[in-house]
């Protein structure tokens, strides 16, 4: 588990939870869309959506697919329950991820481009080799620990 708080675009995080949730059977018109999100209620894994405006579109398995505007932020807690992760708007599609991530998530993070790769293997090798000689400090990291990535700014032409 590493603690996160670091700023990521809204569309990173929907990336995000597309791949750990979803990924196999969104259909493509969703996947395309920016304001449809997944969200999830249950005992195991659960997200939750806080918009302006809200409506639900279609429900596949045990996903509830959501056309969103304005986010304002979302929580997401994974089936194991190792990962909890809070996004909180900043400023438009800008916000704050903070939370807790297994190394699973912390992939499905990279595959969003929400962290490098690079990120990754660093915080896989700070934490395999706790105990032993820390490893040097992630670009923006924070004197508490809490790593810090910096935000990818590949968004789409608009």
């Amino acid at each position: 588990m590493v603690e996160l708080d670091l700023t990521c675009n809204l569309e990173g995080f929907r990336r995000f939870l597309i791949s750990s949730t979803c990924r196999s059977f969104i259909p493509e018109s969703y996947l395309r869309d920016p304001e449809v999100f997944p969200e999830k209620a249950g005992d195991t894994g659960s997200i939750y959506v806080e918009a302006v405006d809200k409506v639900d579109l279609k429900k596949i398995r045990d996903i509830t697919f959501i056309n969103a505007k304005d986010v304002l932020g979302i929580i997401y807690t994974s089936k194991s329950g190792n990962t909890k992760l809070k996004w909180r708007q900043l400023r438009g599609r800008i916000g704050r991820l903070s939370g807790d991530a297994s190394n699973n998530s912390l992939e499905n993070l990279s595959m969003a481009r929400i962290i490098s790769p690079e990120d990754v293997v660093a915080i896989m090798a700070e934490q395999a080799g706790e105990g032993e000689e820390p490893a040097p400090p992630l670009e923006g990291q924070e004197a508490e620990g809490v790593e810090q990535a910096q935000p990818q700014t590949d968004t789409p032409n608009e």
